[in-house]
């Protein structure tokens, strides 16, 4: 019955398939080792990464390079050291900001660097009640705190239209803070760390919560790169198995060919 495997298409055929399975089996196993290269390789760029932003920088350089006008990629979400003073009289509310499931506001108190450079809005914490705010700092401070970019339209909680009652603002951005402050700031805002006013002065955060802030993600290492190596990984294991089901088949339906015609049930 199955002496139709030696005739010369057959042979063909399982020469093929001979070929074929090795071949998508060893471009599979390449290509998964693609994968676990690329995956190191972005591992260890995002653990530098993190490394990097767990490093406080001070602000004064940054607002003299690449930042100096608005917070680049790089650094969103780095930690910093910096130093100034308040600018208590325009100090304003961002309402219906939520910290640990609770709404409230976000108090945001501009601060003039030490040094010179563009004011920026400093967002000392949250508090559940506008009528429980601690005064900020009247002299110097030294603080810490992590850069965050611009919010816009996009971003969530954020009141970009509609009235507010004077001393709010509904969204951290130059362009809705050109309107309630004498000057221009910084395209960019800091989150202070709790507890964090540094060389011992009083930071202003005292009876209130720390904001919640974008922060670097390590990640696992995947980049599209590697999705499209572990894609093809499975494509030609696939394409493997599908010779071996294609072959199977073709022999099944010429083995049941062969016996059809052993009992006459089938033309030559």
């Amino acid at each position: 019955m199955y002496r139709f495997l030696l005739t010369p298409r057959w042979l063909g055929i399982n020469l093929f398939a001979l070929l074929a399975i090795p071949v998508c089996i060893w471009l599979g196993v390449w290509q998964l080792g693609r994968f676990e290269q690329r995956t190191h390789a972005g591992e260890q760029r995002s653990a530098a990464a993190i490394a990097a932003a767990d490093r406080s920088v001070p602000l004064a350089p940054l607002l003299k390079g690449p930042d100096r006008q608005t917070v680049i990629a790089s650094d969103v979400g780095r930690e910093i050291t910096f130093s100034g003073t308040y600018d208590t009289a325009h100090q304003l509310l961002v309402p219906q900001r939520t910290v640990d499931g609770k709404s409230g506001y976000y108090v945001l108190t501009p601060l003039r660097p030490q040094g010179g450079g563009l004011p920026v809005a400093v967002i000392r914490g949250w508090t559940a009640s506008a009528r429980s705010v601690p005064a900020a700092p009247t002299g110097p401070v030294d603080l810490r705190g992590r850069l965050q970019t611009s919010e816009d339209a996009s971003t969530p909680e954020v009141i970009s239209s509609g009235g507010l009652p004077p001393g709010q603002v509904g969204m951290i951005s130059p362009s809705t803070l050109v309107n309630l402050l004498p000057y221009s700031v910084y395209d960019g805002w800091i989150a202070l760390d709790a507890g964090k006013g540094g060389n011992g002065s009083a930071d202003g955060t005292d009876g209130l919560t720390a904001v919640p802030t974008y922060q670097p993600s390590g990640g696992n290492g995947l980049t599209l790169q590697a999705f499209q190596n572990l894609g093809y990984t499975c494509q030609w294991f696939v394409f493997a198995g599908f010779v071996v089901f294609m072959w199977a088949r073709f022999a099944r339906r010429e083995l049941e060919l062969a016996r059809d015609r052993a009992l006459g049930l089938a033309g030559p």
